[in-house]
């Protein structure tokens, strides 16, 4: 099975040392994403074909819509709001880490509009899952992680998926939404035999789930029940997130790095850190937005 309509396209010359956390707005018809060492919130027009970026101050490591004017940031231990008009940075919750080497790494909105955020620590089993609900509170969801990676859920919201990528596995549970508990965590996929790390994650309308691998020169597609479907070719060994986007979401837009990649690397592929879209067959779910 065949879900792509079209070649890979390179959509913007962005040079992000580690691009990640791309989100689609369908008001606007524009994609933000963020490129977490440069510490830099981009907003992507393709129609355009214009990208601005607001410079943060500290590393962000995700974002979440809120409303037309505002975007929730996840900072390297703290989150804040965006002010997209002003740009000004407006801290609401800090974040107190059992270990120093740690900081904030993937998050996402789930449909009831709770924004979900993972950790990473350079001490195995560090680093965990949090929870930050529009009334304001805090909640640790999940401990035993050491980079809490690509969160996304099933349409009909019943299973949370999560990546812990040095294990190399994508998890799922069962999604309480009235509560956002979750529980009875399997493995759905695990790429242990393979010299890749799944990173970011997004979810088609029919539920399959599909997975940047890192150091894999792909973004990998998976059925609900975790088997392979297609991998997607891409230009650069690196690729980190993907998401759909465009008018009938089914423009998956990919985010990618240029990290840890030596000068040859560079030179063979000399769009890393770029962004990348390619038009499937599948469409994707409706951005769910922060509800505070």
């Amino acid at each position: 099975m065949n879900l792509v309509q079209s070649s890979v396209q390179h959509m913007l010359a962005a040079r992000a040392r580690l691009g990640e956390g791309p989100v689609w707005e369908p008001e606007r018809q524009q994609l933000y994403w963020v490129d977490i060492l440069n510490q830099r919130v981009h907003q992507f027009d393709p129609a355009r074909d214009h990208d601005r970026y607001f410079a943060i101050g500290d590393l962000v490591t995700a974002l979440a819509i809120a409303d037309s004017t505002r975007l929730l940031l996840a900072l390297s231990d703290r989150l804040a709001f965006l002010d997209l008009e002003t740009g000004a940075v407006n801290p609401v919750y800090q974040i107190e880490f059992p270990h120093p080497n740690t900081r904030l790494n993937d998050g996402k909105c789930d449909p009831q509009g709770r924004f979900w955020i993972g950790s990473i620590s350079d001490a195995p089993e560090q680093a965990a899952l949090y929870r930050y609900d529009p009334d304001g509170s805090f909640h640790q969801m999940e401990s035993g992680l050491t980079i809490s990676n690509g969160l996304g859920w099933s349409p009909d919201g019943s299973t949370f998926y999560l990546t812990d990528s040095p294990q190399r596995k994508i998890f799922a549970y069962q999604f309480e939404a009235e509560t956002g508990a979750i529980r009875d965590r399997r493995v759905l996929i695990d790429l242990g035999g393979e010299a890749v790390e799944p990173d970011g994650l997004t979810i088609d309308a029919q539920g399959n789930i599909w997975s940047a691998l890192w150091d894999g020169w792909c973004v990998a597609c998976f059925d609900p029940a975790g088997k392979e479907i297609q991998r997607i070719k891409l230009p650069v060994q690196r690729p980190t997130c993907p998401t759909f986007g465009g008018v009938d979401l089914n423009e998956l837009y990919i985010t990618s790095a240029s990290i840890g990649l030596s000068q040859k690397e560079i030179q063979q592929q000399f769009d890393a850190g770029d962004l990348f879209c390619v038009t499937t067959v599948t469409h994707g779910s409706p951005t769910h937005r922060f509800a505070g």
